[in-house]
C-alpha cells in the first residue's frame, strides 16, 4: 500500500470516484459519509473491482462534535492518514432572502469548518512523516462571487484561499495542499441544490470521471490548484482582469434559471 488517505463525502460523486481512484492506486482508502448504505456499496465494489479493502465510517459531520468522533474512531482503529480529500459539501440554489437559513448555516459548517478543523487536526502527523499531502474540492465558483448562491460560492472562496495559503506554508515540508476547482459537473450536486434548470448546467458540464481523474493526477504531482477542462481554466483566469461588477452581473446571467 502507498499509504492511506480519508475521503469524505465519499457516498456519492466527486469522492466516490476519487475513492475508486485511490483504490486502483493501491492506496488505503478510509470512506466518510453519513449514508452507510451507499458507502458499504462503494465498499463492495472496490472489492469486486480492485480486490482491496476500503475501509468506511459512517459520520453526519454537520453534526457538533463529529470531526473530533471521527478522529478519535480513526485512532481506536490505529488508522494513519497520510492524505486527506477534503471533498464533503453540497450548495444551495436561490436569493438569499428566500434560502432556507439552517441549510445554510450547515452548508458553511461543512464546506469550510469541517474541512479546517479535519486539516488541522491530520497534518501535523504528516508535516512529522515529511509526507503526504490534503486535497481539497474547491470550485470554479472560488473565483467570483455568486449571486443566487451567494454562500455556496462565498465558501468556495475560503476553500480556494486558504488552500493556497496553506500550500505556501507548507513549502519544504515534504507535504503538498492541493485546490480541486471543478467547473459544472454531473455529480448529483446540481440535484441537491435545485440547480437543474440553471443555465450554467444546461450545457458544457463535464462527466465526474474524467473531473476527477484530471484533480487526481494534479494531486499526485503535488500542483497547488486544478482547473479540469480548458474553458474553466481559461474563464477562471479572465475574471481576475473584469471589473468586479460586470463579473457579478454575468454569474448572474449564468445562474439564473431558463424560463
Amino acid at each position: 500500500m502507498k499509504g492511506t488517505v480519508l475521503i469524505t463525502g465519499a457516498s456519492s460523486g466527486i469522492g466516490w470516484e476519487f475513492a475508486l481512484l485511490f483504490a486502483e492506486a493501491d492506496y488505503h482508502v478510509v470512506a466518510v459519509a453519513r449514508n452507510e448504505i451507499k458507502l458499504k456499496e462503494l465498499q463492495l465494489t472496490v472489492k469486486d473491482q480492485y480486490g482491496t479493502e476500503l475501509d468506511y465510517i459512517a459520520k453526519d459531520l454537520v453534526q457538533p462534535q463529529s470531526v473530533d468522533e471521527l478522529i478519535e474512531e480513526m485512532k481506536e482503529k490505529n488508522y494513519s492518514i497520510d492524505y486527506l480529500v477534503n471533498n464533503a459539501g453540497f450548495g444551495q440554489f436561490g436569493s438569499f432572502l428566500d434560502t432556507d437559513g439552517k441549510e445554510e448555516m450547515d452548508m458553511i459548517i461543512l464546506n469550510v469548518s469541517v474541512l479546517t478543523h479535519l486539516s488541522k487536526q491530520l497534518l501535523p502527523n504528516m508535516v512529522k512523516k515529511k509526507h503526504g499531502g490534503i486535497l481539497n474540492v474547491a470550485s470554479t465558483a472560488s473565483f467570483q462571487p455568486g449571486p443566487l448562491m451567494a454562500v455556496y460560492y462565498a465558501t468556495k472562496a475560503y476553500v480556494l484561499s486558504f488552500t493556497e495559503a496553506l500550500a505556501n506554508e507548507m513549502n519544504g515540508t515534504g507535504v503538498t495542499v492541493t485546490a480541486f476547482c471543478p467547473g459544472p459537473t454531473s455529480t448529483g450536486f446540481e440535484k441537491r441544490a435545485n440547480l437543474g434548470t440553471s443555465k450554467l448546467f444546461q450545457k458544457g458540464v463535464m462527466d465526474v470521471q474524467t473531473a476527477t481523474k484530471i484533480g487526481f493526477r494534479g494531486f499526485l504531482q503535488g500542483k497547488e490548484i486544478v482547473i479540469p477542462g480548458f474553458k474553466n481554466r481559461l474563464l477562471s483566469r479572465i475574471v481576475s482582469f473584469m471589473p468586479r461588477k460586470l463579473v457579478t452581473k454575468i454569474v448572474r446571467k449564468m445562474q439564473e434559471t431558463r424560463r
